[in-house]
This record gives structure tokens, sequence and C-alpha cells, in this order.
């Protein structure tokens, strides 16, 4: 893997995970001899990162971790309303039963795990989530909404941790995703429009109840 990938990686995973806070400056120069390369991978790491969005310019110079605000997270989830309901109005239509009745037991399942302090990172958790984002992409066979939705996801996975120390919210929220997945095996289009649409408007809330988030930027003038 060429070393400016490699930045990018390891940057864009420290960004998701708030191991890099916003607001927080991003130097070539600390950049390149923590991550042991030169300053021209960097450099292009976090130019990949300014255009994904999740950095953003600094004072004319230099780059820092880009701010989440409350305005951000709502036109997020106006988006992800949009395309998460007929992904799943879709996968409903279209997928395979048994892949989301499995799931549908996997997140039965997580829900008790997610009270419990044996993965107190929630690992499990996510890569289950992971799991079914890729399997209603799947079932919807849509490249051109499979397209819209990974540029969505960079974001979301941001957002996503913000629940990470509310264990509550997040058995919650896996058993929204259970009530999704079944709704999707069952093959019933109209309750997966339903349940998707419950659970964003929920997380929604979640999102905007958090400290993490940045004030609403002003108007421009």
């Amino acid at each position: 893997m060429r070393a400016g990938e490699r930045a990018y990686q390891a940057l864009r995973a420290d960004i998701v995970e708030w191991r890099l806070s916003p607001g927080q400056v991003l130097g070539e120069v600390e950049l390149s001899e923590r991550l042991g390369i030169s300053r021209t991978p960097v450099r292009e790491a976090l130019s990949r990162l300014t255009a994904d969005g999740l950095t953003e310019p600094h004072n004319g110079r230099g780059v820092v971790v880009a701010t989440i605000s409350a305005e951000d997270v709502r036109s997020l989830y106006e988006f992800r309303d949009s395309l998460d309901c007929r992904a799943a109005e879709l996968a409903a239509r279209r997928g395979n039963p048994e892949v989301f009745r499995a799931l549908a037991a996997d997140l039965r399942r997580a829900v008790d795990g997610l009270t419990s302090d044996d993965d107190p990172d929630h690992v499990s958790y996510y890569e289950l989530v992971q799991r079914m984002d890729a399997a209603i992409d799947e079932a919807a066979a849509n490249p051109f909404l499979r397209q819209a939705q990974a540029g969505v996801r960079l974001h979301l996975a941001r957002v996503r941790k913000l629940s990470k120390s509310d264990p509550q919210r997040l058995a919650s929220a896996a058993d929204e995703h259970q009530r999704i997945a079944q709704a999707i095996a069952d093959g019933d289009p109209a309750l997966a429009i339903a349940t998707t649409r419950v659970h964003l408007s929920n997380a929604l809330q979640h999102a905007l109840n958090t400290k993490e988030l940045a004030p609403v930027r002003p108007a421009a003038s």
C-alpha cells in the first residue's frame, strides 16, 4: 500500500473514531513524524480528507479536523431519509429473506451485549451495522444508490460514534435495526420504510442532544 493511502486511511479512522477532535490542527511535520513517512504523502492524504469533508482549511494555511454542527447533522439526516428509506424498500422487494432473518437474529443478540461490559468499544455492534448496510446495498441492487450511500456513510460513521458512550441508545438503535431487518426479511416494503424512518428520527434526536456538536454556523452576510 502506498504511503499516501496508508496516511489517508489512518487519519480518516482517527477522525471517524474521534481520536482527532473537531478543530484540531493537523500539521504536516507532526503527522509525518508520527506516521513515519515524508510530508508529500501526508499532504496528499490531507487533500483527500478535505475533499471528503473531514478536514477543512485553517486560516489560509494548513488544515483542521472539520467540525460537525447541528445544522450539518440535520442536513445529513434529511438526505439519509431519501436514500435509506428507498434502499430499505428495494431490499424488501428484491432481497434474500434468509440473509435478513440472520441479521435480525444477530441484532436481537446484540441488544443484550450492548448493555454488558464485554465489548466496551462496541466493535462487534458497529461491524454488524456495516454488515447490514452492505446487505441492503446488495439487495437493493442499484449502483447509483450505492454510490450515493458511500459518501453519506463516511460522515454517518463519525456521527454514529456520538452514541458510543450511551449503551442505552446503542441498544435502542440495535432494536430499531432489528425491526428494519425483520421487515425486509418479511418482504414488507411499507414496513421497511416505516421502521427505517423511525430509526432515523430517533438517531437524529440523539445526535442533536450530544455536546460534541459545534454551534450552528452564522449565516453568510
